[in-house]
């Protein structure tokens, strides 16, 4: 009996810390982009702006630019802030869970790594929304759609200019890009 007990209780340990050694890659995803920073953050901006569904862009931040104005020496990374009203309208007016305003604008993160390459990070929106509850898993859920509409490039399609933020603010702060926030 002491060894069933044992058995199992050493299962759950088990289970539970694959979990969450697992939960980063599940909560998080990352993918090489075949263009350099400038055009894979100029790619993504105009698909945000023709995704519909009242998406636009809220901010282009560079918090590289921080660590580099403090002294420090790091690779470039861009992060573009996007948000829809249609999404973030019901989340908003219901005090339940007005708290996941903490999510809001949706970002994503373009980056170079050691190895030379451009990478695009993300949050799966729809796993995140599932653990909320059904009306946010159902409104993340379009949003998972959206992003992925974000990341879709055309390679027959010209590089766009990329969407610069208006001056003004400190480094790495957020700048207006382009009209609406949440």
């Amino acid at each position: 009996m002491i060894k069933v007990l044992l058995g199992f209780i050493a299962g759950v340990v088990v289970i539970a810390l694959g979990g969450w050694m697992m939960m980063p890659s599940l909560m998080f995803t990352e993918r090489a982009s075949p263009y350099d920073l400038e055009e894979t953050v100029a790619r993504i901006q105009h698909n945000i702006q023709n995704a519909g569904n009242g998406w636009s862009l809220s901010g282009l931040r560079n918090p590289a630019k921080a660590v580099q104005t403090d002294g420090g020496n790091v690779l470039p990374v861009l992060m573009i802030e996007a948000c829809s009203t249609q999404y973030s309208k019901p989340i908003l007016k219901d005090d339940t869970v007005r708290f996941l305003s903490i999510l809001m604008p949706c970002k994503i993160s373009i980056y170079k790594k050691n190895d030379g390459k451009v990478y695009i990070g993300t949050m799966n929106a729809g796993l995140m929304g599932k653990m909320f509850g059904p009306m946010v898993g159902e409104v993340m859920g379009r949003v998972a759609a959206d992003q992925k509409k974000f990341l879709t490039f055309d390679p027959n399609t010209p590089a766009p200019k990329m969407i610069l933020p208006a001056p003004a603010g400190a480094a790495g702060g957020a700048a207006s890009g382009g009209g609406g926030g949440c």
